[in-house]
């Protein structure tokens, strides 16, 4: 962002501040202490939003959370529906429960921010919705996507599985192809239930038309399979080499889906289990016992060798794991393939669970530490120690829960992240008073400025699957 305003010459850079041109204090500063940089930096930064020099989603709700901004917060989820009569209709049915709504994953996407709600309790309209990126309103309703014929407010009984039925998370390819992993399962908190087959649908962000579904084979679907987590591995301009990856979080599983052929296949490993001694949680106060094995994927760029890495780890564990994209794109190591999974450094320590996690086009991975209030992040070119993993946002208020972690596709990167409370959510209902859910985003540079997780920091030392530099 400096770089960006120095080249426009709405700002000069002295030694230790930098001069703004056009904001209604001339000088602030951006070295000293850490947290108060940040704020300041936050509220120049809104400033310049507001005058048209600052990114597309720079008119945050709040500034409470340096480095990151909030695009938007809400003490309930609300939807645009068609009419005030359809939503009065659909809460006086029950297809509408507002304080059942919970938003869990996020994706980013030109001007668009995707949201997913699964269908946890009873009460979910909709599954998949989206909101501006532009912000300017502090909570916005709900669009659902691509529109409502496909979410279970409007769904005929008759056909239940025509649309989406429980949407954990979503990921996006270069091509503008938004892959959607439904699980098929809705009331999980309460009583689950598979009324629909787990399936990927695909959809055309520049038509917002599906394109396909893959529903996933019943083989590599277990008793009480939950897959909760995809991301999408393509490395060609067209997409035609795509893979995809998704967790099954409850069955302690890894599905590959090659979409040139449209097979599927599942590896297991025991690095993919919950650590018992990661599966009491305490959070504010509330303590839970959860035993959900891999969750968090992030992939890094791809090297010299076109080999990409694919770090992985459980929800309820301390620990990262990795394994090479080119042992997961080849469905024949399926059985072959035990000693390709590694432990990744040390430990993150006592209350190191972490939910999603991203790699930027730097290297640098962020992740939610959820006991933690906090996101983490790791220059994954360094050793994977306490030493060298860093905290780059802790807010005992606005970041309860970090549940998602997105990095978006922009040339200047941003990294987007919602919190949402959910251990709360799945024991008692939220107080409808309190900021419940927020979406916030940080520049991916600004936001690891002076931690360890700065790859000018210090020389990178870099294991050998890293070898030679990243390609763009």
């Amino acid at each position: 962002m400096i770089q960006t305003l120095l080249q426009k010459g709405v700002v000069d850079r002295g030694s230790d501040t930098v001069f703004c041109h056009v904001c209604p204090k001339k000088k602030f500063l951006i070295l000293g202490q850490r947290s108060h940089e940040k704020s300041r930096y936050a509220g120049v930064t809104l400033w310049l939003a507001m005058l048209g020099l600052a990114s597309p989603q720079s008119l945050p709700a709040d500034l409470d959370t340096p480095p990151f901004s909030t695009l938007y917060k809400w003490k309930y989820v609300d939807f645009e529906f068609p009419t005030e009569g359809h939503r009065r209709q659909a809460i006086s049915s029950g297809k509408f429960i507002p304080e059942n709504v919970l938003p869990l994953g996020l994706e980013i996407w030109g001007s668009r921010v995707w949201v997913t709600i699964p269908s946890w309790k009873q009460g979910v309209p909709a599954t998949l919705a989206t909101v501006p990126r532009s912000g300017g309103v502090v909570s916005p309703r709900l669009v659902p996507y691509p529109d409502w014929s496909y979410h279970r407010a409007f769904i005929s009984d008759q056909d239940p599985c025509s649309g989406l039925t429980s949407v954990f998370r979503i990921s996006i390819d270069q091509c503008g192809r938004l892959w959607v992993l439904d699980s098929g399962q809705i009331d999980s908190t309460d009583s689950p239930k598979q009324i629909c087959p787990p399936t990927i649908v695909v959809f055309d962000l520049n038509t917002d038309t599906l394109l396909a579904r893959y529903t996933i084979p019943e083989k590599y679907v277990l008793q009480d399979s939950l897959f909760s987590n995809i991301i999408v591995d393509s490395r060609s301009p067209d997409c035609s080499d795509l893979h995809v990856y998704i967790t099954d979080t409850w069955r302690f599983g890894l599905l590959v889906f090659r979409e040139r052929d449209s097979e599927f296949w599942r590896f297991s490993h025991h690095l993919f289990y919950p650590d018992p001694l990661a599966s009491n949680f305490t959070l504010h106060g509330l303590n839970f016992q959860w035993s959900d094995g891999i969750f968090g994927l992030a992939l890094t760029p791809v090297n010299y060798y076109s080999e990409r890495i694919l770090y992985f780890h459980a929800m309820s564990s301390y620990r990262e794991f990795s394994v090479k994209t080119s042992v997961l794109r080849d469905s024949s190591r399926v059985n072959n393939s035990a000693t390709e999974f590694n432990l990744v450094g040390d430990s993150r320590g006592l209350y190191g669970q972490s939910s999603a996690s991203a790699i930027d086009k730097n290297g640098v991975m962020f992740y939610g530490l959820v006991t933690r209030d906090s996101i983490g992040c790791w220059d994954t070119k360094k050793p994977y120690h306490k030493s060298t993993t860093g905290v780059v946002a802790t807010n005992a208020e606005t970041l309860i829960f970090p549940n998602d972690v997105k990095v978006d596709q922009e040339e200047r990167q941003s990294v987007w992240v919602i919190s949402n409370k959910l251990p709360m959510f799945q024991n008692a209902p939220l107080d409808s008073n309190d900021y419940n859910y927020r979406i916030m985003y940080a520049d991916t540079g600004d936001a690891i400025r002076g931690t360890i997780c700065d790859p000018n920091l210090a020389p990178a030392q870099i294991p050998f699957f890293h070898s030679g530099p990243v390609l763009k």
